[in-house]
């Protein structure tokens, strides 16, 4: 599996922080209701009349961008970037220069400020496109909306091919269906509807491209998936996010690629959010995604923050920016109580964690361990731990004997086998490290091997 920009990455200055937030980051979110749109009669896609030559020079240096960071990599893809306006689905008073830089967009926040709709980065847009291997004729189910991903999607599929996006946000639909419009994408059809329902009346899709987090795969989209169809959706493994390539085998959904990654999370009927266990008010969070650090009782967690830190430092090192997500995906595949920790930079600095926003971290009633590095030289970061509490050291020993046997087994490798098995079925029994992730419709399981052996 190939792996994205994420949390795994240090440069010469500092952690980068990955897993972005979603206040910063992620794709609309999808939703309820099923009310669809009446839909527009098909025509092929016309030339945008409100392009500008500051809007196609800047379109064009971001699709060269892409290009030459190896984001886009078929001609097909290349062409939907090159042709879908950006600028024409972003709120008013964003500039071009951000409309076409290689990053988000937010488009819509609630009550509390956070993004609840977005446009995506341009590279995990083609991400998507690429790992759902779109053809044209496909017909294709989009699980959030916004309308730019909708157009990419119809310019490679063509002008005999069926896009569906569905939202639960009516005012995401209004918007994206003015923007479809206007960009001259008329026969793409919007729907209001719940993520956790699919699409029903246009299936069976050879592809769904899902732009929300979910910590489950709903029934509808696997019935709605034709029998060679591909999904590809961002989903949450105990409170880490990877944007999944998922094919059948069998009964069950394997993936065949992930990608580092963040977005909103879903609402509907499928919502499952993270449990926060607030430590130091909200300068200091854990984020509990899993029943097994759910049960435990973290209430004399907060005051292990009033002692004494314990630092151990590992002799696993690695370069500036390079990759190492199967490490924070490794330390939260292991059978003990994880959470992810959220540290406020300015206020709680004395805690230096990894990854500010969401950095691995083991568990138990009254201590915490969690990734730490730090920087040697202007060539080598080393791997470490921070520790709170009565059983600090031994926390942070056993996160660094899981760094060595991770650099030793599996740094190397292109990481676990993902599979997603429908609840009342399982994976067979296998001798290696496997954690079992149950969700109310499936169970997920991460599945370590070693030198290619089979999971």
């Amino acid at each position: 599996m190939s792996h994205g920009r994420g949390p795994g990455r240090l440069d010469n200055r500092q952690a980068i922080q990955g897993h972005p937030t979603p206040q910063d980051l992620g794709p609309t979110k999808s939703g309820m209701n099923s009310r669809a749109e009446r839909p527009n009669r098909r025509e092929p896609p016309m030339a945008d009349p409100l392009d500008t030559e500051l809007t196609e020079t800047a379109r064009a240096r971001l699709v060269d961008k892409l290009l030459a960071d190896g984001a886009i990599t078929s001609p097909a893809v290349e062409a939907a970037f090159r042709r879908v306006p950006r600028h024409l689905f972003t709120p008013s008073g964003v500039s071009v220069e951000a409309a076409y830089a290689d990053d988000v967009v937010v488009t819509r926040r609630g009550p509390d400020g956070k993004a609840t709709s977005s446009i995506s980065a341009p590279w995990l847009q083609a991400a998507m496109l690429h790992a759902a291997h779109l053809r044209p004729g496909a017909r294709v189910l989009e699980v959030g909306s916004g309308g730019y991903n909708a157009a990419l999607i119809a310019e490679v599929v063509g002008p005999h091919g069926t896009v569906t996006s569905i939202d639960i946000d009516p005012a995401v639909i209004a918007h994206a269906r003015t923007a479809l419009d206007t960009a001259g994408y008329p026969h793409v059809y919007t729907v209001h509807a719940d993520a956790d329902e699919g699409w029903a009346a246009a299936a069976p899709y050879d592809a769904i491209i899902v732009t929300v987090e979910t910590s489950d795969i709903p029934p509808a989209w696997t019935d709605q998936l034709a029998p060679d169809g591909v999904l590809v959706t961002p989903l949450r493994m105990r409170g880490h996010t990877r944007c999944l390539t998922l094919v059948r085998d069998g009964v069950h959904l394997v993936a065949t690629n992930a990608v580092v990654c963040g977005f909103v999370p879903m609402q509907g009927a499928g919502a499952n959010p993270v449990t926060p266990h607030h430590l130091r008010g909200d300068d200091v969070t854990v984020f509990v995604d899993d029943p097994v650090t759910e049960a435990l009782d973290l209430r004399a967690l907060p005051a292990a923050l009033d002692g004494p830190r314990h630092d151990a430092w590992s002799p696993v090192t690695t370069p500036p920016a390079t990759p190492f997500d199967t490490l924070q995906l490794w330390l939260a595949s292991q059978p003990h109580p994880h959470g992810l920790l959220a540290v406020d930079r300015q206020r709680a600095a004395d805690l230096a964690p990894q990854n500010w926003v969401a950095c691995p971290a083991l568990l138990t009633a009254d201590s915490i361990a969690y990734l730490a590095t730090r920087q040697l030289d202007d060539t080598t970061w080393q791997f470490g731990a921070h520790g709170y509490g009565p059983r600090a050291t031994a926390l942070t020993g056993y996160m660094l004997d899981l760094i060595g046997a991770w650099d030793r087994h599996h740094r190397h490798q292109t990481g676990p086998r993902i599979a997603v098995y429908p609840t009342g079925t399982a994976p067979s029994p296998t001798n290696h490290l496997r954690l079992l992730i149950p969700r109310p419709r499936t169970t997920i399981a991460i599945t370590w091997t070693s030198n290619g052996q089979p999971a």
